[in-house]
C-alpha cells in the first residue's frame, strides 16, 4: 500500500470525523472537567503555554497520522483477504488500534508520570472512540 493508492478523501473524511469526536469528547459539557479536576487543575483556569493555533494545529497533525496510519493497515487488511474491509471491518480496526496500540503504549507513560489511571481512561477513551468512527468511515468510503 503506497500513499498515492489510499483514498485521501476517506482519510480526510475520517479525519473530521476523529477530530469532531475529540472536540465532542472534551468539550466544556463532556469530559473536559472532569479531565482537568482528575489531573487537580482548575478547569476554569487558562491552560498551557501555547497558542491555541498550535496547540489545535499539532492536534490535527497527529489525528491525521493516526487516520492516515489507520488507512494504510485497512488497506493492507483489504488487498490480503481480497475483500474490502466495509464499515464494520473499519471500524474493529480502529477499535483495535485504539486499544491494542494507543491506550495499551500510554498507559506506562501515564502512570509511570503520576497522572493515575482516571486520567489515561479519559484521554485514551476519546481516542479509542475517535479511532473506532474513523475506521468507520474509512471502510465506509474507501
Amino acid at each position: 500500500m503506497t500513499l498515492p493508492e489510499l483514498n485521501w478523501l476517506a482519510v480526510l473524511a475520517g479525519l473530521v470525523v476523529y477530530f469532531v469526536t475529540g472536540a465532542i469528547w472534551f468539550g466544556p459539557k463532556t469530559f473536559y472537567p472532569a479531565w482537568m479536576r482528575a489531573k487537580g487543575l482548575d478547569p476554569a483556569e487558562p491552560q498551557g503555554s501555547h497558542g491555541m493555533a498550535v496547540v489545535f494545529g499539532m492536534t490535527a497533525l497527529g489525528a491525521l497520522v493516526q487516520v492516515l496510519t489507520l488507512a494504510i493497515v485497512l488497506g493492507f487488511v483489504a488487498r490480503a483477504t481480497g475483500d474490502p474491509v466495509g464499515p464494520l471491518g473499519g471500524a474493529l480496526g480502529g477499535l483495535l488500534l485504539g486499544i491494542g496500540l494507543v491506550a495499551a503504549s500510554s498507559l506506562s507513560h501515564r502512570l509511570f508520570g503520576g497522572d493515575g489511571f482516571r486520567v489515561w481512561a479519559i484521554e485514551v477513551g476519546g481516542d479509542v472512540i475517535g479511532l473506532t468512527l474513523a475506521g468507520l468511515v474509512v471502510g465506509l468510503i474507501g
